[in-house]
């Protein structure tokens, strides 16, 4: 099992490595001037002097992530409990939610800016439209997905439709939430660098926007290096998280493995 998840780390860190000996290798050996593609010596270089730089921006654009996602996620959630709770009202509103999808996160971003300003506020509303679909779809799934058999039992022991609710379907939801969550984590990042780049006073799409107007391209790219870092690390924080929320997920995931052995 070790080795397994040794090498589960290993392969795609030798994939990375890989492609970038390749990168730098073809911008030395076509000498692309800097400007146009710096090679990945160069950007690690600019990671390390402007790390103070970066690492301000980075903090910015982090709580606008992360307050979209608190709106996204309570938003998400209770309107996939209430669309659960009506199927008349899931009929209506889940038409529109899938339709919303088809709207170009641009088009909103003005639009965000114009209501909540140049502050936070619309970064993190555009954080939240983009994590909101996913929640919203995992959780009326996951609701629906409980055990008939089971929840059939507790009718016939006459529980009530609240104890049926947190007992079964609650924790049967919980994985398909968090599966939710994941996803819209690392998307989140989008939406709030959109926001910033349509109107922002600081923030890593601010700097991306700066950085590409002065043709500094190294720092273009360390930019986007620190954005990948954060939603990769938002990311696997959500799927550490749903571990420890769903122990007996690992279980039965183990169980499966044993009887398939």
């Amino acid at each position: 099992m070790f080795r397994g998840r040794s090498w589960g780390w290993l392969c795609p860190l030798l994939l990375l490595a890989a492609l970038l000996v390749l990168w730098e290798a073809a911008v030395r050996l076509a000498g692309i001037p800097r400007y146009i593609l710096p090679a990945p010596s160069g950007i690690g270089r600019e990671l390390w002097a402007k790390a103070g730089l970066l690492a301000g921006h980075s903090l910015v654009t982090l709580g606008e992530i992360a307050l979209g996602l608190a709106i996204g996620l309570a938003g998400g959630l209770g309107l996939g409990v209430l669309v659960f709770s009506s199927r008349p009202l899931e009929r209506a509103v889940m038409p529109l939610v899938v339709a919303s999808q088809a709207v170009p996160v641009f088009a909103a971003a003005p639009l965000l800016v114009l209501w909540f300003g140049y502050g936070p506020g619309s970064k993190a509303a555009m954080a939240a439209i983009i994590v909101f679909f996913p929640i919203v779809v995992n959780t009326l799934e996951g609701l629906k997905s409980a055990d008939p058999d089971l929840v059939a039992l507790l009718e016939i022991l006459e529980a009530d439709r609240r104890q049926i609710f947190f007992k079964v379907r609650v924790p049967q939801a919980l994985p398909y939430v968090l599966a939710g969550v994941r996803v819209g984590a690392a998307v989140s990042v989008i939406g709030a660098v959109i926001g910033e780049w349509v109107g922002a006073r600081e923030g890593l799409g601010y700097l991306m926007m700066q950085a590409n107007a002065q043709l500094r391209t190294e720092l273009l790219f360390a930019a986007i290096v620190c954005l990948s870092v954060m939603g990769t690390g938002l990311y696997w924080a959500v799927g550490a998280l749903e571990r420890i929320l769903t122990p007996w997920k690992k279980r039965a995931d183990i169980n499966k493995g044993v009887k398939s052995c």
